[in-house]
């Protein structure tokens, strides 16, 4: 059982998805801007957000960054399809995934229960077995796959390890020369400049903008982590 909150001030939208995600095992809630939402978090134990951007009284970047002051349940922001930039201001305040309006049913029910999936099966953020799961990123350790929103990506071999070395440290941060070590196995002799590299080309891979990062963070004078709260 999964409970669902639908928050848009569009009743005509919060009625299509109430239909979309009409199913047995969803308990669905609705909201008509960011204040209700916000209350309604607070009063009951919210699986998934759907969440649109533009509504009166709190608009949803405002609100989805009040959320992930305290929660990290899978958001998935509502947009249109000009609003470009606020879906990246979306995906690095802490959501997890948007859908473009109008909607695709299908593609609705798809996004839902892939997030929900995530943190249900999963857990939000933690290692289940061999597999780490942080946002959109899943990495299968047994199998050496990696997916970003579903998409598998190929990482190189050190790729790879400082990504699931960061994964199972969240929120910590590591110098250049301590992944050196922990990577290479080695004196970290030049290590600023070879894990800079590295970090940028996973940056490109696995970030939708790797000028502004969601999920592998660079703290200045100090070095690189992935962030647990913030990269939901």
């Amino acid at each position: 059982m999964a409970n669902i909150l639908i928050c848009d001030d569009e009743k005509d939208i919060v009625n299509a998805l109430k239909i979309y995600l009409n199913d047995p095992n969803h308990v669905l809630y609705t909201a008509s801007n960011g204040k209700e939402a916000l209350e309604i978090v607070e009063q009951e134990a919210i699986d998934l957000i759907l969440l649109d951007i533009m509504m009166p009284v709190m608009d949803g970047i405002e609100t989805l960054s009040k959320i992930r002051e305290n929660h990290n349940m899978p958001i998935i922001m509502l947009t249109a399809k000009s609003e470009d930039s606020d879906k990246v201001l979306g995906l690095n305040v802490g959501a997890d995934d948007y859908i473009t309006k109008p909607f695709n049913p299908l593609e609705v029910n798809a996004r839902v229960n892939s997030q929900l999936r995530r943190y249900l099966q999963l857990g939000s953020n933690l290692k289940h077995q061999d597999i780490y799961v942080i946002g959109g990123i899943e990495l299968d350790d047994a199998k050496k796959e990696v997916t970003v929103d579903g998409e598998a990506v190929n990482l190189t071999p050190k790729e790879y390890e400082i990504l699931k070395y960061l994964m199972a440290n969240p929120d910590k941060v590591f110098s250049p020369k301590e992944l050196y070590r922990a990577i290479w196995k080695e004196s970290p002799y030049g290590a600023e400049n070879t894990v800079a590299v590295h970090i940028r080309h996973l940056r490109e891979k696995i970030e939708i903008d790797p000028a502004e990062p969601r999920y592998i963070k660079v703290i200045f004078g100090q070095g690189y982590k992935i962030e647990r709260g913030r990269e939901r």
